[in-house]
């Protein structure tokens, strides 16, 4: 017992210094912006029912929300095929598959965005190419809306959705697998009604990790989307640095963390903290 409150002890001092530092680093400025969401330009909760009545925050909220699902559907996807490839595949496959997972994390977001900017400008790589080849006759507007906005940031967590799944994909039980085959069932019959279904908890994990993500977007929208698709971070910087309007930044950032942390409190619900690692 006394081996048991030591260890209990010896671990909560070992936690004690980063508590203390995500307290002073993210809980203590978070109450500030909180009391200001309270406070400006006058006490009380005009700002909060501004979040209601305003057409412009009403409209970035639903952007934002449909680029969202839109990024998590297209990102979910396109890791299931390349974990797919990475963990089942041939040993050059998974050696191309790895490279392709691992070199983007190398890459900031901004060098990032600012390559798709060059690939789908109306001057940029993909449309001068299509001219070039007399597919199209005038440029396709492929950047500066909600469509260059998706592209970018799909490309960006595609690789954070992988790891969710790789690490269900991996816990998988090949015998169940080699039964369905032994009962007869044909290579994509098993693959969607035996391999997909046991890695559900993987694409949860998955989804509401790129979901939660994708609310917090702030440089690709920005650059890709031109001003065109403003999404709820970027109206946030908007109203705190360009506009002084801070109590209606602030109420909207207190929402959106409220919301992230309930979204986070739902993955955890249906997924295990390890299942992520």
């Amino acid at each position: 017992m006394r081996g048991t409150l030591s260890d209990r002890m010896g671990a909560a001092l070992l936690m004690a210094p980063l508590l203390l530092f995500l307290i002073l680093a993210y809980a203590w400025p978070f109450l500030g912006v909180v009391k200001w969401s309270f406070t400006l330009p006058t006490p009380g909760l005009g700002q909060y029912g501004a979040l209601v009545s305003d057409p412009l925050v009403q409209s970035v909220f639903i952007r934002t929300l449909r680029i969202a699902a839109i990024v998590t559907v297209v990102s979910v996807t396109a890791a299931y095929a390349i974990t797919v490839v990475w963990v089942r595949g041939s040993p050059v496959q998974r050696v191309l598959a790895e490279f392709c997972i691992l070199v983007p994390f190398w890459i900031s977001v901004l060098t990032r965005a600012f390559g798709w900017v060059a690939l789908l400008s109306n001057r940029g790589l993909i449309n001068t190419w299509l001219q070039s080849i007399g597919f199209i006759s005038e440029p396709l507007t492929l950047v500066r809306n909600e469509f260059g906005v998706i592209v970018g940031m799909s490309h960006f967590l595609i690789p954070f959705a992988v790891f969710p799944l790789a690490s269900a994909m991996r816990s998988l039980d090949e015998r169940v697998l080699l039964a369905a085959r032994g009962l007869g069932s044909s290579r994509m019959r098993t693959f969607w009604t035996v391999f997909v279904p046991m890695t559900r908890s993987g694409i949860i994990g998955a989804a509401m990790i790129v979901f939660v993500f994708s609310l917090g977007f702030f440089v690709t929208p920005a650059i890709l989307g031109g001003g065109r698709s403003v999404m709820i971070a970027e109206l946030i910087y908007l109203r705190i640095f360009q506009s002084p309007d801070w109590g209606l930044g602030a109420a909207i950032s207190v929402v959106l963390v409220v919301f992230v942390g309930a979204l986070m409190a739902l993955l955890f619900r249906y997924v295990k903290p390890k299942q992520l690692v």
